[in-house]
């Protein structure tokens, strides 16, 4: 062999070895590309319907096949002075309650919680426990975003573990509005992970049969069944933003949150989110759980970090729209929603959308009731322009909305309402539930009301009366049917006018903003 071709040889032999060494060397260090490495594959969904007969083996199958997927959730986290109604509103004994271990409210303090890797921080770890379903064999698992919230560490146990073994993770996304996030784990077990299969949520039906799994008071891999009580349940979330939720009976408890909720093929079709709860009990048969479709449309934004979501800048009237309310408008159906509030310079402002509005389609589609238009517009891109048909005065108009990104937390920054309640003068009542007192000159200048504008303000409004759900005492009323108003007399002639069983129109002023809102006189 001539010295050249020994030559040649060596040097390919040489930049071989380099490339094996590579490999290992990248491997070894996971310097891996992250997209290879990272991306998380999205479940398919299997929507065929749900049929077949359930035998004595059906619920013992599904438990055997999807523990090896439930994950344990433990995390150590700073203690916060969070009340619980920062997470879902509820007042006296019917309290919507988190899943934490231990069954309390909050997780508990670790005994050894003070002055721990944080020099002199007195603040105590507060420990929790959750549940949570491995979704790809890449080690990503579901689970509620209040279970990893804050966590300075989190470590997950596999269905079957040895005592004591556990996984570290870190949280890649969360999202607050559904309370959901996406872990990773950070450390692999040897062994292949399982993995959940997707379900379609929107075919569960009230009577339907489904299984939880979960961790509840730290029980790990409890398994109860029960059935679908209701659906579209408005919880969670934030005031003015409620998810639907599906309601179920199978037995939930602290513990539980972030685990499955399956249907008889075994197919993940909710994740476990919150109780209904006396305070003296945890379960008492009342649970609820974010739709698996809503999750599921979310992971790709979950993988990012960040849920991006549209808003147009108003308020909707939550009340599906009455027959007399719809004839009232123009409309020729009950579809639609009605809108009650416009953010100045918003999307919709811009547009030229007012309150009183309602809108009946967005971008090209029909606008079933409110809750279809805040599905539409959550999921429309930031900056895209898309139609928008409203009905104003009985006549149908078209517009242009250019879609805004939504931020949750400039939006719950928002104060909440205010009244005023002059007693110079004696107050009127309207024979409605609502009694008025004049605007003085004083008033207007305290509450910024609009030049030559405003008939009177609300001073009380009667729990019972229809009016309640609409007006509160500190709403000015400076329209009544879209008849602009302008002292006490005006408004209870107005309102005279209308007969029962028809709507009341009003346009308020409140905190500063017009509203429009609506009620039937009985």
């Amino acid at each position: 062999m001539s010295t050249r071709k020994i030559s040649l040889f060596y040097v390919v032999l040489i930049a071989l070895a380099t490339m094996a060494v590579t490999v290992v060397i990248t491997s070894r260090l996971d310097l891996t590309p992250s997209s290879a490495a990272q991306s998380v594959s999205v479940p398919p969904t299997n929507s065929a319907p749900l049929s077949g007969a359930i035998d004595a083996t059906t619920f013992r199958t599904i438990a055997k096949v999807n523990a090896p997927a439930v994950v344990n959730i433990q995390t150590e986290a700073r203690a916060r002075g969070r009340e619980l109604t920062e997470y879902f509103g509820g007042q006296g004994d019917d309290l919507l309650r988190r899943f934490f271990g231990g069954g309390d409210d909050q997780p508990t303090p670790t005994p050894r919680g003070r002055n721990r890797g944080r020099g002199n921080d007195e603040t105590p770890l507060m420990q929790g426990a959750g549940t949570g379903f491995v979704i790809d064999k890449g080690g990503f698992i579901l689970t509620n975003n209040h279970v990893v919230e804050g966590a300075e560490k989190i470590k997950v146990t596999l269905y079957g573990a040895e005592r004591g073994v556990s996984y570290a993770a870190k949280v890649v996304g969360h999202d607050t509005l559904t309370d959901s996030a996406l872990i990773q784990l950070t450390e692999m077990p040897s062994q292949p992970l399982s993995e959940m299969r997707f379900g379609d949520s929107e075919q569960m039906q009230p009577g339907d049969w489904v299984m939880a799994i979960g961790n509840p008071f730290q029980l790990g891999h409890t398994v109860t069944v029960g059935v679908i009580s209701a659906l579209g349940r408005p919880m969670g979330g934030f005031n003015g933003r409620e998810q639907p939720m599906l309601q179920t009976d199978a037995a939930i408890n602290p513990g539980n949150s972030g685990g499955p909720l399956l249907n008889v093929r075994g197919e993940v079709i909710g994740m476990n989110t919150a109780i209904y709860t006396d305070q003296r009990s945890a379960n008492i048969g009342i649970g609820f759980a974010t739709p698996i479709n809503a999750l599921r449309d979310l992971l790709p934004q979950l993988r990012k970090g960040k849920v991006i979501r549209g808003v147009i800048g108003v308020q909707v009237n939550r009340d599906h729209l009455a027959t007399e309310t719809a004839k009232a408008f123009g409309l020729p159906n009950t579809s639609g929603a009605l809108i009650s509030f416009v953010n100045p310079n918003g999307p919709a402002d811009k547009a030229g959308i007012e309150p009183g509005d309602v809108i009946t389609e967005f971008n090209g589609r029909p606008v079933k009731d409110s809750d279809t238009l805040v599905a539409m517009v959550v999921g429309t891109k930031p900056g895209t322009t898309v139609p928008v048909t409203i009905f104003r005065n009985n006549q149908r108009k078209a517009v242009n909305v250019t879609i805004d990104e939504l931020d949750l937390d400039a939006e719950q920054g928002h104060s909440s309402r205010q009244g005023d309640n002059p007693n110079d003068q004696e107050p009127t009542p309207t024979g409605l539930g609502i009694t008025l007192d004049p605007i003085t000159p004083e008033l207007a200048r305290r509450m910024d009301l609009p030049r030559n504008e405003g008939g009177a303000i609300i001073s009380d409004v009667e729990r019972d009366s229809p009016a309640a759900s609409a007006v509160a005492p500190g709403d000015v009323i400076l329209e009544v049917n879209r008849q602009k108003v302008s002292t006490v007399s005006q408004i209870t002639r107005e309102l005279a006018k209308v007969q029962a069983g028809q709507p009341v129109f009003m346009k308020v002023w409140r905190n500063g903003q017009r509203y429009f809102v609506t009620f039937t006189k009985r």
